[in-house]
């Protein structure tokens, strides 16, 4: 039976992967750092942990591997935070807490979880979260934009890292997904309908659509994958929509 940690378990994508991995078979284990507010199967693994420090990542590796008595196959890093808002209003402690939730967690939970596959010398794949903003300059995304291209950086130095392991690492770079994060923002019909008019396939995007490439880019069927960011985006990033006189 494969193994997979998930952080941030409480949020929508990450429930929803939980979801659609429990079904195809996998034990997992899920951190978070509000069990109460985490929806759970009685057989996964609950962790409670604040990853974005080296000591809570390594707590979540440390738990995961003792219940499963190795390493786990496949990490999902769905842990994070997104900072909305022009650079005069983003405050030192705005900036610094995007960067821990986002840039900080991907590295320690990297360095918790790298160095045991490696030694347990079974392979396996990390899956980072990123965002288009990474990717092309968006509005009012400055610390989030930072903080996801750090994480990219990060993807490819640790790919050619510990691709010799077995371990393969790569990311997602999702555009606006439909989570109760996001809510507020597809709050209206005409906000919706904004936000649905800059994706060139015409809608935002869904956990599900998250979920269903995390679970293939997590399975052996990506085997030949590493060091990738692979836009999940509707086209927003390499389509550039037709804008018609009115």
């Amino acid at each position: 039976m494969p193994t997979c940690l998930i952080t941030g378990a409480s949020g929508g994508v990450a429930t929803t992967l939980a979801s659609r991995l429990r079904d195809a078979g996998w034990r997992l284990a899920l951190v978070t750092r509000q069990p109460d507010k985490l929806s759970s199967d009685p057989a996964d693994l609950v962790i409670e942990a604040d990853v974005s420090t080296a000591a809570g990542a390594d707590h979540a590796l440390a738990a995961a591997e003792g219940a499963f008595g190795a390493p786990p196959n496949a990490l999902a890093h769905c842990a994070g935070a997104v900072v909305l808002g022009s650079l005069p209003r983003t405050t030192e402690a705005m900036y610094r807490d995007c960067l821990a939730a986002n840039l900080d967690s991907a590295f320690f939970i990297a360095q918790a979880y790298a160095p045991r596959v490696q030694k347990a010398g079974q392979g396996g794949s990390l899956l980072f979260f990123s965002s288009v903003a990474a990717g092309m300059g968006v509005a009012n995304h400055a610390a989030i934009a930072a903080a996801k291209g750090g994480v990219e950086g990060l993807v490819r130095a640790l790919a050619a890292d510990y691709s010799a392991a077995g371990l393969r690492i790569n990311a997602i770079a999702p555009g606006l997904l439909r989570t109760p994060a996001t809510a507020r923002l597809l709050s209206s019909e005409a906000s919706t309908k904004a936000i649905r008019s800059q994706y060139p396939l015409g809608r935002h995007g869904e956990a599900e659509d998250a979920a269903a490439l995390a679970a293939f880019v997590l399975s052996d069927e990506a085997g030949w994958i590493t060091g990738q960011v692979i836009a999940l985006d509707g086209g927003f990033q390499a389509v550039r929509p037709m804008v018609r006189a009115g």
